[in-house]
């Protein structure tokens, strides 16, 4: 269920207590052959469908989004978990979906409801799996959190569906047979692509289409739901004003080409303002010789009525984005104490790689046999007792929270995501000034390159074990991640119904059960 800003400007007048729903959905994770860049592999798919279906509500609905695991393919993971990136689970901890950090993963032939309400967040946010590497092999999708009392409807005339934009890397191999370093295939735009490699190509494959109506303005929700490469995202002809950063409104920003990193969203406003015709939408990943010939890498923005024949357009950027120029629309004042260092907490984490895994201070995030919020639920709530050793960070509650993170490590630039949280990025990459006023607050920050750095804030107002990784999943995956033990001894007390329920108790002893632990 739900309701577009642009079409109900009454529904302001009545409050979202009086507009909350339940939106149920039954979301099926099961193996099927697909070639969505015209090279056929199996995968591991959401409802039969790459992207994953599109969920949706509003402001302050309850979701019970019922995960079934039907994976039969043993050339894959056949264990699940499913995360809701960006939404802040207050309250909900266990239902954050992270793989031995909140819960264990759902066997074959169970299912397993995550049941949240989103009370006071709204815009454009997805969802994938949190085990391994599987989201690569396809369970990743996106999920938009409309408001009806959107301060910027004026900006635009439609918004529903077909305004949500999805890049991802694509793979002609298995999510378990990924390296540290792996180069994508092909880049599918909203799940539709063309490769070319040295085993191979497919040029005729279709591409994503999108339609638009000349004079109407679309609100287009640009999503990366990417492995591993960021992309530099434009289309020809085009000018592209963002008015939203991963569920925080913006002032409007005008551009023409933004680099989105692994995890990372942004609405814009595209006005059909150019002659009717065909326009390339590019997607340029960073790897090596990454090109536009032939459609690679791109997509088609047809206005109606235009032939239905490929573009001839050309590219011309003048206005990328520099993140340093996105500013709250509404005052978002940075929490605590103006100054490097003056949080309450401040840390520095050092990335790095061994050779064969990634370290944070020194430790491999290996994840451990019981779910750290199990671990606190089960009266373990000391930073010395959680597990694993090393790499579970204490913070006590209502504490302000400065992390920097240098650049540079090896596999950079490294998109870090937190959960259970939004954050202020007091300075950006690519840039030596810090900003404690009015700096862009998002959930995913790009860490920059050698000689970068990158610092962040957020207050601890939400009791709960989140996690801090890398987005890159081939990197989490061998142990690019922290553990943020938020306020743990308030965590029993902080849960809706004062405890987890049953059917997340059952899921460790069937988990265990499953691989004979």
């Amino acid at each position: 269920m739900f309701l577009p800003t642009h079409s109900l400007p009454y529904l302001a007048l009545l409050g979202v207590e009086a507009l909350a729903a339940s939106v149920s959905q039954t979301l099926t994770v099961g193996n099927a052959d697909i070639s969505p860049d015209g090279f056929t592999r199996s995968a591991s798919l959401v409802n039969g469908a790459f992207p994953a279906p599109l969920i949706t509500g509003n402001t302050g609905d309850n979701f019970q989004l019922n995960v079934v695991n039907n994976l039969d393919d043993s050339t894959l993971d056949l264990v699940t978990t499913v995360h809701w990136h960006g939404l802040s689970q207050a309250g909900t901890n266990e239902m954050d979906g992270v793989d031995m950090v909140t819960q264990c993963p759902i066997i074959p032939g169970n299912s397993f409801l995550y049941n949240f309400t989103v009370p006071d967040q709204a815009g454009t946010y997805w969802y994938h799996s949190h085990y391994h590497n599987q989201y690569c092999d396809g369970v990743r999708g996106a999920l938009v959190v409309y408001d009806p009392s959107d301060p910027q409807a004026d900006l635009y005339d439609i918004d529903d569906a077909s305004t949500v934009i999805t890049l991802a890397d694509w793979y002609h191999f298995a999510g378990p047979q990924a390296a540290a370093v792996n180069t994508a295939n092909s880049t599918l735009i909203n799940g539709k692509g063309r490769y070319s490699d040295d085993f191979g190509s497919d040029l005729s494959a279709e591409l994503a289409v999108i339609t638009v109506n000349s004079g109407s303005r679309y609100r287009m929700r640009l999503i990366s739901i990417s492995c591993d490469p960021n992309f530099e995202f434009s289309i020809d002809g085009h000018q592209l004003t963002i008015i939203e950063v991963e569920g925080v409104n913006v002032q409007p920003l005008v551009v023409d080409q933004i680099q989105i990193y692994a995890g990372q969203r942004y609405s814009f406003i595209l006005s059909a303002d150019q002659d009717a015709d065909n326009y390339w939408i590019r997607a340029l990943p960073n790897i090596a010789n990454a090109t536009y010939d032939n459609g690679l890498n791109s997509a088609i923005l047809r206005y109606n009525g235009s032939d239905e024949v490929e573009p001839t357009t050309s590219s011309s950027v003048s206005l990328p984005l520099v993140e340093t120029d996105l500013h709250p629309l509404v005052s978002m004042p940075v929490p605590g104490t103006a100054g490097v260092g003056n949080a309450d907490i401040n840390l520095e984490l050092d990335l790095a790689f061994t050779g064969t895994a990634f370290t944070i201070n020194g430790d491999q995030f290996i994840s451990p046999s019981v779910p750290v919020l199990l671990q606190i639920l089960s009266g373990n709530t000391s930073a010395t007792s959680l597990l694993p050793s090393g790499s579970v960070y204490y913070l006590d509650r209502n504490q302000t929270v400065e992390i920097t993170i240098p650049g540079g490590a090896a596999g950079s630039p490294h998109p870090f995501h937190l959960h259970g949280h939004n954050f202020w990025v007091v300075r950006s990459s690519g840039n030596g000034t810090y900003n404690y006023e009015d700096p862009v607050v998002r959930d995913v920050v790009n860490t920059g390159d050698t000689g970068d750095s990158v610092t962040l804030r957020f207050t601890t107002d939400n009791p709960g074990p989140w996690f801090l990784h890398c987005h890159i999943d081939f990197h989490l995956n061998l142990g690019l991640a922290v553990v943020m033990a938020e306020a743990p001894t308030d965590v029993a007390a902080n849960e809706e119904g004062g405890s987890p329920t049953s059917a997340w108790e059952a899921l460790c002893p069937a988990y265990n059960d499953y691989i004979g632990a």
